[in-house]
């Protein structure tokens, strides 16, 4: 397998790797176009529709928005990513419909193996992030790997989300916990 074919898959591989790097400044060329566009629905859509997987109808992200890969974001129908969103993407980011996320707010779908050894040789390990429909993230939140957002809930603003966020709940803090049950 490929260090690509290895990512898609969900396993360790390594980061550095050619194929994976070209797909990295492919992403952050589109990233700077999009960064750079005037705020006109038509040029963005057709870019975000380069750089993502999916992308639903209506979605409003405001630049800078910047993500690794591109093609590992689905994103659901009228979504809505305020100022300085970065969404690293080695494995997949999967967002539902009516979804906001304030400024700032962080998706990391990827991380790296506890071992130092394993570390220094470069290898990441991909976790898909899911999340659920008419979810709303606070300024600042940070969404940590393999986390699974349930529909409707809230993550309060500069929450670190270490696990999943059961439907119609709200959390916050950090570790995020829930504040307000379902």
């Amino acid at each position: 397998m490929t260090e690509k074919e290895k990512m898609m898959a969900g396993l360790k591989y390594k980061s550095g790797d050619d194929e994976l790097m070209k797909d990295k400044a492919s992403a952050r060329v589109v990233c700077a176009k999009y960064n750079d566009s005037p705020e006109d629905t038509s040029i963005r859509a057709k870019l975000l529709s380069e750089l993502f997987g999916k992308v639903g109808k209506d979605p409003l992200i405001k630049p800078p928005f910047r993500c690794d890969y591109g093609y590992n974001i689905f994103v659901g129908d009228n979504v809505f990513v305020n100022f300085d969103c970065i969404f690293l993407d080695a494995g997949k980011i999967v967002i539902g419909n009516n979804c906001q996320f304030g400024p700032k707010t962080m998706i990391f779908a990827v991380t790296h193996p506890i071992d130092p050894n394993e570390r220094a040789e470069g290898f990441n390990l991909p976790y898909d992030v899911m999340i659920g429909d008419n979810v709303w993230v606070g300024g600042g939140a940070i969404i940590m790997p393999g986390v699974r957002v349930g529909a409707n809930a809230v993550i309060g603003a500069g929450s670190v989300v270490t696990k999943d966020v059961p439907a119609g709940c709200v959390v916050a803090g950090n570790p995020a916990r829930v504040i307000k049950s379902c």
